[in-house]
C-alpha cells in the first residue's frame, strides 16, 4: 500500500519507542509513595494519558502538582535501563528530512526528550504535553504539529498505537496508521493497521514523502 504525505507525525511511547518496563517500575513505586494500594491503582489505564490526568483521577487536588513532579523525576531517572527503540523506528525516521516529521506525545517535554535520547532518536520537531491545552483525543496536538511544520493537516500521516491518539489524528483530518504494538489490531480503528514501523518504508523528495506500507 502506497501513501503520499507532506509530513509524518509520530506518537512516541508504543510507536517509536517502548518504555513499558520503566513505566511499570516507576508508577508502581509512585503509587506506594502516595499511599495507593492495588485496589486503587490496579485498574488505572496508564498508556496514552498524561501524568496529570492519571494523578487527578487518583489523588486529592492539593497534591496533584507534587505527584506529577515526582513521577516525572522517577521516569526521567529510569530511561537508561527502561527505554528501547521499537522495530523500524530508527530506520524510518533516518530516511526523513527534519522538516518532514515530528513527535507528538502526551508525555512532558523533559520526559519525552530523555526517552528519545536514550533510544537514539532525534525528531525534527517535538510537541509535548507542555505545548497544548487539550491533549489527545482532542485534535489540538496534531493540528499544532502541522501548523509548526507549515503543512496542511490533510497532507499529514499520523502513526499511533493507542485509540486516543488515533482519534486525535482523525479529528485533525489526517490519515491514520495504527501500530499493533500495545493493542490488538481489532482494538484499533484507523485508516491502516500495521504490526510496527518495520512494516513501513519511506522515500523523501522535494515533493514530499512516499510511504510503502505492508498491511
Amino acid at each position: 500500500m502506497k501513501l503520499h504525505a507532506q509530513a509524518l507525525l509520530f506518537d512516541n511511547d508504543g510507536t517509536l519507542i517502548s518504555s513499558l518496563d520503566s513505566v511499570v517500575r516507576c508508577w508502581t513505586r509512585w503509587a506506594r509513595e502516595f499511599g495507593l494500594g492495588a485496589e486503587d491503582f490496579g485498574g488505572i489505564r496508564l498508556h496514552g494519558r498524561t501524568a496529570r490526568e492519571i494523578a487527578a483521577d487518583l489523588l486529592p487536588a492539593e497534591v496533584v502538582d507534587r505527584a506529577v513532579a515526582r513521577i516525572e523525576d522517577l521516569e526521567v531517572e529510569d530511561v537508561a535501563s527502561g527505554v528501547v527503540a521499537l522495530p523500524g523506528s530508527r530506520e524510518l525516521t533516518a530516511a526523513l528530512p527534519a522538516a518532514r516529521w515530528a513527535v507528538v506525545t502526551s508525555a512532558t517535554r523533559r520526559l519525552a526528550a530523555a526517552r528519545l535520547d536514550a533510544a537514539g532518536l532525534t525528531p525534527g520537531l517535538l510537541l509535548a504535553a507542555d505545548d497544548v491545552r487539550r491533549g489527545k483525543p482532542d485534535p489540538e496536538p496534531y493540528l499544532l504539529a502541522a501548523r509548526r511544520l507549515g503543512v496542511d493537516p490533510a497532507d499529514c500521516v499520523v502513526f499511533e498505537d493507542a485509540p486516543a491518539g488515533i482519534d486525535s489524528g482523525r479529528a485533525a483530518g489526517m490519515t491514520t496508521v495504527a501500530l499493533a504494538t500495545t493493542h490488538t489490531a481489532g482494538e484499533l480503528t484507523a485508516d491502516y493497521v500495521v504490526k510496527d514501523l518495520s512494516a513501513v518504508s519511506a522515500l523523501a523528495t522535494d515533493e514530499g514523502v512516499t510511504l510503502d506500507l505492508t498491511v
